[in-house]
């Protein structure tokens, strides 16, 4: 059986934001056992699993990403939309725009650190639009 969900998270800023909460209070309860995709119908975020306990992980991703595609790169032609539209493309394309997560015994089967981020890369973004499918 399949189940699918689509909704919108509210904006944020830029950088990395845990969304855990806000996926789980969307599905609800969850099959004993499968899998669980998540994507992101955006070009300019994305979307990974890592730390959730120290926020000073998520500082560290925004400034090591900043550092790796800065908006002053030169040679940019796609510049329209401002300096960190295709800076967040580059961003979004490295990271993913899905990630998929065991089910078992009617919950996420992440590790005990892990959560889901959000990875905002522009400065300025309306709400994101999420896809659940949860296979079972």
């Amino acid at each position: 059986m399949v189940k699918q969900y689509q909704f919108q998270l509210r904006a944020r800023r830029r950088g990395f934001h845990l969304i855990t909460d806000d996926v789980l209070n969307q599905i609800g309860e969850l099959p004993e056992t499968g899998i669980c995709n998540i994507f992101i119908k955006h070009t300019s975020a994305a979307l990974t699993i890592n730390e959730n306990a120290d926020p000073s992980v998520r500082v560290d991703f925004e400034s090591y990403y900043n550092d790796i595609v800065d908006e002053g790169l030169p040679g940019l032609t796609h510049t329209i939309e401002g300096p960190d539209d295709m800076p967040a493309h580059i961003k979004s394309s490295i990271t993913g725009s899905h990630i998929s997560i065991p089910i078992t015994n009617g919950r996420f089967n992440l590790g005990t650190w892990q959560g889901i981020y959000l990875c905002e890369f522009r400065n300025r973004a309306n709400g994101r639009y999420l896809v659940i499918t949860i296979y079972h």
